[in-house]
């Protein structure tokens, strides 16, 4: 069994070799960079997840160990691969499983490295990318809202300008440094920290719409383990994500329920997290949901829908941490039109748009949005900002209400300060059951737990393993513990004017002592005799201000003489 420690710090190396690369090619920090990282490790991903399928092939497919035992038996897969015949290579190809992808002898990496002598090779370098996307075009293409195909790789020269082939050279030269072939047997785990360290450098405010982020792993995995549970029967469930991000909600929840047990469904407006989420989706063994992966404004034009295309899709779980402000006055009078839908109505926009500081909570119809997109016995964890789960007027009430009066939320934890990449604003996860079936709601208030560490000049925080599990266990168990948690029912709750904030359900604990007559006595006999000598201190430094201030009005009245 390989050493975990030692895999993920090759992984890592690997990536920062690549990153290397872009920045001695001056491309570090700019939006080229990511680009480039994200589609050389995706190509090198393909070559060695194709070259480990093959070899693994009878074992997937009994009855055809021929390919299987060709690769396994040469020296190298690669090579072996190039004495294949063009009817060898579609049967091979018929064979594979769809979550592997297609690749010709001639897309290899050897092929490449073998061939990086020659003049304009970073065109071939390009050709290989775009032919290796083509031919696997329907397995992991995603689509826009308006149904054009945004494809796997595209070229990769064009982003410098000088010195391209030398570019390509020294990227393909990385490439046989690192194989991803003994990571195939992990899991998310393995390839969430991964994940979490290549978008370190990439995932920014700007560039887009809305900000590019990503939720904390810690807090991901939170919400999947109090959304799920320990369920081992789940079959077939369909999630989703309203604002995707680059997906770590998502692949928490589907480790979570097990991958091979649900479908993922999103959408997001942002084209940089949908093509970080499909690479999230590939690296996690979850590609066999690419094709519902969606790129667009889910408010405006939302791409999952039922047969009849304009019911909104049911699922039976969601996780989002959607943006909580953004200003979209252009489509907001659609938005407000419909009533249904947005039932406890839409933000208005400001007297004055600043798009540095935008003020609309769009939050709010992401939250009507979720509620509206659940089955009837479905559950959502919904990341939002601390003041909405005391609000007192506006949307957030009316959205409040319903969570409360019909009986939608049961949980709801507030976090730390800080715990987010892009945004100051304490936060708390609500959780919803569509079904209104529970009798109380859990109310934590972590807000005290986590250890401070800088990202930058930023102060963050982060929480500890053994905080998580104390989230967790105490919500599970519905256990109410002094200053963290409470379990309230929903008359209590609509007794403090729907708050959903734990603090405001505290005691206020008066420490007693009990002690004899005697002592009382003994103990005010001394605080009088203590008093007494204060009070006859204070007296005598009364006095002598006085005297002090008699004869500073002398020495005042000599001076007018």
């Amino acid at each position: 069994m390989p050493d975990i420690t030692d895999l993920r710090e090759k992984t890592v190396a690997f990536i920062d070799k690549l990153k290397l690369v872009t920045s001695q090619y001056g491309l570090a920090g700019s939006g080229s960079d990511y680009k480039v990282v994200t589609r050389m490790l995706l190509y090198k991903f393909f070559n060695d997840k194709f070259g480990y399928a093959v070899k693994k092939l009878d074992a997937l497919n009994p009855g055809f160990p021929v390919y299987a035992k060709r690769f396994r038996d040469a020296a190298k897969w690669d090579a072996e691969y190039d004495s294949f015949t063009a009817d060898e290579i579609e049967d091979l190809f018929t064979n594979l499983p769809p979550s592997v992808p297609k690749m010709k002898p001639e897309h290899t990496i050897a092929h490449l490295q073998n061939a990086s002598t020659q003049g304009d090779f970073s065109a071939l370098l390009d050709s290989t990318l775009l032919e290796i996307s083509k031919l696997n075009e329907d397995s992991f293409s995603v689509s826009t809202n308006g149904g054009a195909k945004i494809r796997v790789f595209d070229s990769i020269s064009h982003e410098v300008n000088e010195e391209r082939d030398a570019f390509a050279r020294a990227l393909v030269s990385k490439l046989s440094d690192f194989n991803f072939e003994h990571v195939f047997g992990e899991k998310y785990d393995f390839f969430s920290g991964i994940f979490e360290y290549l978008l370190k450098d990439y995932n920014n405010d700007g560039g887009g719409k809305y900000a590019e982020y990503y939720t904390p792993h810690a807090i991901a995995q939170i919400m999947a383990r109090l959304l799920v549970g320990e369920d081992a029967n789940l079959r077939n469930k369909k999630v989703y994500d309203p604002s995707a991000g680059t997906g770590t909600l998502l692949m928490a929840l589907a480790h979570q329920i097990g991958e091979d047990r649900c479908e993922i469904f999103s959408q997001d407006i942002s084209s940089k997290s949908t093509e970080l989420l499909r690479l999230n989706l590939i690296l996690n063994n979850l590609s066999g949901s690419i094709h519902n992966v969606r790129q667009g404004d889910t408010l405006a034009n939302p791409a999952h829908k039922e047969s009849d295309n304009t019911t909104l899709k049911k699922f039976d779980f969601i996780v989002s941490n959607p943006p909580f402000k953004f200003d979209f006055d252009d489509t907001r009078a659609d938005l407000a039109a419909q009533t249904e839908r947005f039932w406890a109505g839409v933000p208005n926009t400001p007297a004055r748009l600043d798009p540095a500081k935008p003020k609309m909570a769009i939050y709010t119809c992401f939250l009507q949005h979720i509620i509206n997109s659940l089955a009837p016995a479905g559950k959502a964890a919904v990341v939002v900002p601390t003041g909405f789960i005391t609000a007192k007027s506006g949307i957030e009430k009316k959205i409040l209400q319903k969570l409360i009066d019909e009986k939608i939320v049961y949980g709801c934890v507030s976090m730390p300060s800080n715990v987010f990449a892009t945004t100051g604003t304490n936060v708390s996860v609500l959780f919803l059951d569509k079904s209104g079936s529970t009798d109380s709601v859990v109310l934590i208030d972590a807000s005290k737990l986590g250890e401070e560490y800088k990202e930058g000049s930023n102060k963050k925080k982060r929480l500890r393993p053994d905080e998580i599990e104390q989230i967790v266990k105490t919500f599970r168990d519905k256990e109410a513990v002094d200053d963290f948690s409470v379990v309230v029912s929903y008359d209590e709750i609509k007794e403090k004017n729907n708050s959903l904030s734990a603090g405001q359900y505290f005691d206020i604990k008066i420490e007693y002592e009990d002690i004899t007559a005697e002592e009382f006595n003994a103990r005010i006999a001394a605080f009088k005799a203590e008093l007494a000598e204060q009070f006859a201190e204070s007296r005598k430094l009364e006095t002598e201000i006085f005297a002090r201030l008699e004869k500073l009005s002398l020495v005042e009245n000599r001076g007018n003489e």
